[in-house]
Protein backbone atom coordinates (compact mmCIF):
# COMPACT_ATOMS: atom_id res chain seq x y z
CA UNK A 1 0.00 0.00 0.00
CA UNK A 2 3.22 2.27 0.60
CA UNK A 3 4.59 1.24 -2.14
CA UNK A 4 1.75 2.70 -4.30
CA UNK A 5 1.20 5.75 -2.55
CA UNK A 6 4.76 6.70 -3.64
CA UNK A 7 4.14 6.78 -7.13
CA UNK A 8 1.52 9.93 -7.08
CA UNK A 9 3.74 11.35 -4.98
CA UNK A 10 7.43 11.00 -6.92
CA UNK A 11 5.05 11.87 -9.73
CA UNK A 12 3.97 15.56 -8.18
CA UNK A 13 7.69 15.73 -7.35
CA UNK A 14 9.10 15.23 -10.68
CA UNK A 15 6.14 17.70 -12.60
CA UNK A 16 7.23 20.11 -9.80
CA UNK A 17 10.34 19.90 -11.39
CA UNK A 18 9.96 19.98 -14.68
CA UNK A 19 7.71 23.22 -14.25
CA UNK A 20 10.05 24.67 -12.02
CA UNK A 21 13.05 24.24 -15.06
CA UNK A 22 10.56 25.34 -17.50
CA UNK A 23 9.63 28.59 -15.73
CA UNK A 24 13.72 29.56 -15.12
CA UNK A 25 14.19 29.55 -18.82
CA UNK A 26 11.60 32.22 -18.55
CA UNK A 27 14.02 35.21 -16.68
CA UNK A 28 16.01 37.33 -18.58
CA UNK A 29 19.54 36.85 -19.10
CA UNK A 30 21.76 39.88 -20.57
CA UNK A 31 24.37 37.78 -23.46
CA UNK A 32 24.86 41.44 -25.16
CA UNK A 33 27.58 42.27 -26.47
CA UNK A 34 28.41 46.33 -26.64
CA UNK A 35 30.05 47.91 -29.26
CA UNK A 36 34.29 47.89 -29.32
CA UNK A 37 35.43 51.21 -28.45
CA UNK A 38 38.55 50.10 -29.42
CA UNK A 39 40.75 46.55 -29.53
CA UNK A 40 43.77 46.44 -27.54
CA UNK A 41 46.47 46.70 -29.91
CA UNK A 42 48.19 43.47 -29.80
CA UNK A 43 50.96 41.55 -32.65
CA UNK A 44 49.02 38.91 -34.73
CA UNK A 45 50.75 36.34 -32.76
CA UNK A 46 49.20 37.61 -29.23
CA UNK A 47 45.62 38.87 -30.95
CA UNK A 48 45.38 34.82 -31.74
CA UNK A 49 46.26 33.63 -28.35
CA UNK A 50 43.92 36.49 -26.57
CA UNK A 51 40.96 35.84 -28.95
CA UNK A 52 41.50 32.01 -28.20
CA UNK A 53 42.02 32.02 -24.16
CA UNK A 54 40.75 35.03 -22.84
CA UNK A 55 38.36 37.21 -24.84
CA UNK A 56 34.77 35.12 -24.39
CA UNK A 57 35.09 36.54 -21.04
CA UNK A 58 37.65 39.88 -21.14
CA UNK A 59 36.09 41.07 -24.35
CA UNK A 60 32.83 42.37 -26.64
CA UNK A 61 33.19 39.23 -28.78
CA UNK A 62 31.96 36.84 -26.55
CA UNK A 63 31.37 33.23 -27.86
CA UNK A 64 28.71 32.03 -26.30
CA UNK A 65 28.02 28.14 -26.15
CA UNK A 66 24.69 26.69 -26.72
CA UNK A 67 24.22 25.49 -23.18
CA UNK A 68 24.93 29.14 -22.23
CA UNK A 69 21.48 29.51 -23.30
CA UNK A 70 20.18 26.93 -20.79
CA UNK A 71 19.50 28.44 -16.97
CA UNK A 72 20.71 27.99 -14.20
CA UNK A 73 23.89 27.34 -16.10
CA UNK A 74 23.08 30.85 -18.27
CA UNK A 75 23.53 33.10 -15.05
CA UNK A 76 26.94 31.81 -13.84
CA UNK A 77 28.10 32.01 -17.40
CA UNK A 78 26.21 35.49 -17.81
CA UNK A 79 28.06 36.50 -14.16
CA UNK A 80 31.43 35.50 -15.34
CA UNK A 81 31.26 37.44 -18.56
CA UNK A 82 30.14 40.43 -16.37
CA UNK A 83 32.80 40.11 -14.00
CA UNK A 84 35.26 39.76 -16.59
CA UNK A 85 34.61 42.33 -18.59
CA UNK A 86 34.63 44.82 -14.69
CA UNK A 87 37.83 43.63 -14.34
CA UNK A 88 39.30 43.35 -17.37
CA UNK A 89 38.31 44.55 -21.04
CA UNK A 90 39.74 44.58 -24.28
CA UNK A 91 37.58 46.11 -25.92
CA UNK A 92 37.43 49.40 -23.84
CA UNK A 93 41.56 49.83 -23.58
CA UNK A 94 41.27 53.74 -24.82
CA UNK A 95 39.11 54.10 -21.46
CA UNK A 96 41.73 53.16 -19.45
CA UNK A 97 44.03 55.48 -17.97
CA UNK A 98 47.73 55.25 -18.64
CA UNK A 99 48.47 53.90 -14.83
CA UNK A 100 45.70 51.59 -15.06
CA UNK A 101 46.71 49.78 -18.08
CA UNK A 102 50.11 49.43 -16.49
CA UNK A 103 48.09 47.46 -13.76
CA UNK A 104 46.40 45.38 -16.34
CA UNK A 105 49.62 44.56 -17.96
CA UNK A 106 51.27 43.74 -14.95
CA UNK A 107 48.50 41.62 -13.53
CA UNK A 108 48.29 39.56 -17.07
CA UNK A 109 52.18 39.09 -17.04
CA UNK A 110 51.45 37.46 -13.20
CA UNK A 111 48.45 35.53 -14.24
CA UNK A 112 49.53 34.02 -17.05
CA UNK A 113 52.87 33.06 -16.06
CA UNK A 114 51.54 31.33 -12.55
CA UNK A 115 48.65 29.48 -14.43
CA UNK A 116 46.05 31.79 -13.26
CA UNK A 117 44.45 32.52 -15.75
CA UNK A 118 42.50 31.30 -18.10
CA UNK A 119 40.75 30.04 -15.26
CA UNK A 120 40.53 25.83 -14.65
CA UNK A 121 36.89 26.01 -14.84
CA UNK A 122 36.94 27.34 -17.88
CA UNK A 123 39.46 25.31 -19.41
CA UNK A 124 37.69 22.34 -18.07
CA UNK A 125 34.96 23.07 -20.99
CA UNK A 126 37.27 24.73 -23.47
CA UNK A 127 40.33 22.74 -23.43
CA UNK A 128 41.79 24.98 -27.13
CA UNK A 129 42.07 27.77 -24.56
CA UNK A 130 44.72 25.95 -22.31
CA UNK A 131 48.60 28.06 -22.71
CA UNK A 132 51.28 26.70 -24.16
CA UNK A 133 54.94 27.41 -22.92
CA UNK A 134 55.22 29.00 -26.26
CA UNK A 135 51.81 31.00 -25.89
CA UNK A 136 52.76 32.32 -22.43
CA UNK A 137 56.19 33.60 -23.90
CA UNK A 138 54.03 35.04 -26.60
CA UNK A 139 52.17 37.48 -24.18
CA UNK A 140 54.78 37.99 -22.21
CA UNK A 141 56.83 39.51 -25.48
CA UNK A 142 53.32 41.38 -26.28
CA UNK A 143 52.91 42.91 -22.59
CA UNK A 144 56.55 43.94 -23.00
CA UNK A 145 56.82 45.74 -26.33
CA UNK A 146 53.00 47.49 -24.95
CA UNK A 147 53.78 51.82 -24.80
CA UNK A 148 52.75 51.95 -21.73
CA UNK A 149 55.23 49.28 -20.32
CA UNK A 150 57.67 51.88 -21.23
CA UNK A 151 56.04 54.00 -18.32
CA UNK A 152 56.51 51.75 -15.59
CA UNK A 153 58.15 52.02 -12.85
CA UNK A 154 61.48 50.47 -11.72
CA UNK A 155 59.02 47.96 -9.70
CA UNK A 156 56.96 47.06 -12.71
CA UNK A 157 59.75 46.39 -15.03
CA UNK A 158 61.36 43.90 -12.53
CA UNK A 159 58.42 41.95 -12.48
CA UNK A 160 58.88 41.56 -16.62
CA UNK A 161 62.48 40.27 -15.84
CA UNK A 162 61.53 38.04 -13.23
CA UNK A 163 59.17 36.27 -15.70
CA UNK A 164 61.32 36.22 -18.24
CA UNK A 165 63.82 34.81 -16.17
CA UNK A 166 60.72 32.08 -15.50
CA UNK A 167 60.02 31.22 -18.36
CA UNK A 168 63.93 30.71 -19.48
CA UNK A 169 64.19 28.19 -16.18
CA UNK A 170 61.33 26.68 -15.84
CA UNK A 171 58.34 27.63 -18.67
CA UNK A 172 60.03 26.99 -21.83
CA UNK A 173 59.33 23.76 -22.70
CA UNK A 174 57.75 22.93 -19.38
CA UNK A 175 55.25 19.39 -19.76
CA UNK A 176 52.66 21.56 -18.33
CA UNK A 177 53.46 25.36 -18.95
CA UNK A 178 52.84 25.85 -15.70
CA UNK A 179 55.58 28.40 -13.56
CA UNK A 180 56.18 29.07 -9.91
CA UNK A 181 57.06 32.17 -7.76
CA UNK A 182 60.70 31.23 -7.06
CA UNK A 183 60.44 33.18 -3.96
CA UNK A 184 59.37 36.39 -5.42
CA UNK A 185 57.24 38.79 -3.68
CA UNK A 186 53.78 40.28 -4.65
CA UNK A 187 53.93 43.81 -5.09
CA UNK A 188 52.08 45.08 -1.82
CA UNK A 189 50.04 47.64 -3.79
CA UNK A 190 48.17 45.57 -6.18
CA UNK A 191 46.83 42.29 -5.05
CA UNK A 192 46.44 39.01 -7.00
CA UNK A 193 43.54 40.20 -8.97
CA UNK A 194 44.50 44.38 -8.77
CA UNK A 195 41.68 44.75 -6.30
CA UNK A 196 43.47 47.82 -4.75
CA UNK A 197 42.99 49.67 -8.20
CA UNK A 198 39.35 48.68 -9.52
CA UNK A 199 38.78 51.96 -11.88
CA UNK A 200 42.75 53.53 -11.61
Amino acid sequence: MRKLLRWPVLRWVVLGVAVVFVAIQLVPVDRSSPPISAEIPATPEARAVLRRACYDCHSHETRWPWYGRIAPVSWLLARDVRNGREELDFSTWDQYTTRRRVRKLKEILEQVAEGEMPPWFYLSVHREAVLSAEDRETLRKWVLSMPEWGTASGEHREVGDVRLHQLREVGVGHPHGVLVRAGVERDPVVGRHGRADPHG
